[in-house]
């Protein structure tokens, strides 16, 4: 039997869903998990390429091989396009992704006991913001590769509308609901209302290419990469003047889709240059350290947990472990510092939730709920954020981690004719 998978390819992670007896049902592609992390670990040992869970583990187990994460946010950029040998073979990064999308089809496959030669896909309301032509080239690229991936038909659904689609078992008549989906690379926003009988009326969709990625990446630069030397002073290499060290390796091992560009020959030998004339070296030995044991993504992870641990009510002292460069360094992440820290973010969220309505020419007071969705919608601060410009608003959060899956599932009775 030949079907429609929705698949809700995410930054951090992905989810693929069908309808079922006119119901949306979660295919479950790594146990009994609804999510799976979108990464791939290159094994240069097995010789094989794992992805989900399987590939965290082998980065974190110190197996020998790639790891790559946060893919999605490379669409529409040059380096999708740009090859390298993996494994014997010279792959470019639409590959790569398309052999993720595979390996959900063929799980998909294998669970539910269909054939799947058609994809109905979440995508972010903007991939990019400001940059049409990198728009344009994202959704290219995306395309190309759930061909690549073997897919005979794939069409699209803005991540939001499909979250709306969920929630219209909840929507009452005079309800304008706000969907706010944080995902991992871009917050997106679609208003919407009964449209009689179980319809929806799309309002107005917008996006912004701020996720909780950006959240990860502001952290570390403030509260790790001071510890690895940024803002170090460097002595030129003659004279005695100094100069502050460059940021942009700091910035790039702050950056989950750059992490893998840092593991090479020139990285590794400025950081040693760095090193050798800085005022105080003992922290740009740490970046060394880093580079040559490959600890960048560890990193990543560290700084993520921390930042989930700061959001639950029932962590006091929430910090960022990093045992992988000295046993028991530990940086405290307080609630002041985290707020001033990641304001700026959750404004510009803000302030998109607020051009939405703008589009729509719907004052804030209108609004009646509020529908948090994607896993970075959990963060206090954004709520904060949308709660202050929406204060008439009732907070939902209904399905936050399976919301888009649901109703991308839900929207493949319609997406094709």
């Amino acid at each position: 039997m030949s079907g429609t998978l929705g698949i809700d390819f995410g930054t951090s992670n992905s989810a693929a869903g069908i309808l079922q007896d006119d119901r949306p049902h979660i295919i479950p592609l790594e146990g009994e998990a609804p999510t799976m992390p979108t990464a791939v670990f290159f094994d240069y040992e097995e010789r094989c390429m794992h992805v989900g869970a399987r590939a965290s583990a082998a980065l974190l187990a110190g197996d020998e091989g790639r790891y790559m994460r946060g893919l999605k946010s490379l669409l529409g950029t040059r380096l999708m396009r740009e090859s390298r040998m993996l494994l014997g073979e010279r792959l470019d990064f639409i590959d790569i992704v398309a052999r993720f999308l595979a390996e959900v089809k063929r799980r998909a496959e294998a669970v539910s006991g269909q054939t799947f030669e058609r994809a109905l896909s979440g995508r972010p309301v903007r991939f990019h913001t400001g940059d049409a032509r990198r728009n344009e080239q994202a959704l290219v690229d995306l395309t190309e590769a759930y061909t690549r991936a073997g897919f005979g038909e794939v069409s699209f659904l803005n991540e939001p509308e499909a979250a709306a689609l969920a929630n219209r078992a909840a929507l009452q008549p005079g309800d304008l609901r706000l969907v706010v989906d944080i995902g991992g690379g871009t917050s997106d926003f679609t208003l919407f209302r009964h449209g009689g009988a179980d319809e929806i009326e799309i309002v107005a969709s917008h996006g912004v290419r701020v996720g909780g990625t950006d959240f990860d990446r502001r952290l570390s630069i403030a509260r790790v990469m001071p510890q690895l030397g940024r803002g170090s002073e460097i002595r030129h290499a003659f004279g005695k003047e100094t100069h502050l060290a460059p940021n942009a390796i700091f910035n790039d091992l702050a950056t989950w889709a750059k992490i893998p560009f840092l593991y090479g020959p020139d990285t590794l030998r400025a950081a040693t240059d760095l090193e050798k004339h800085a005022l105080h070296p003992t922290r740009l030995a740490r970046l060394v350290k880093v580079l040559k044991e490959e600890l960048g993504h560890d990193i990543a992870f560290a700084v993520e947990e921390g930042k989930i641990s700061a959001n639950d009510p029932r962590v006091s002292d929430p910090v960022i472990q990093l045992d992988m460069l000295k046993k028991g360094a530990r940086l405290s992440l307080p609630a002041e510092m985290m707020a001033r820290k990641l304001s700026k973010l959750a404004d510009e969220i803000g302030e998109a939730a607020e051009t939405t309505l703008r589009q729509a020419r719907v004052e804030p007071a209108k609004v009646t709920h509020l529908v948090f969705v994607g896993g970075s919608s959990l963060m206090r601060v954004v709520e904060e954020a949308l709660t202050h410009r929406l204060p008439e608003a009732r907070v939902h959060r209904g399905a936050a981690l399976t919301a888009i899956v649901d109703g991308l599932a839900m929207g493949t009775a319609t997406a094709f004719p």
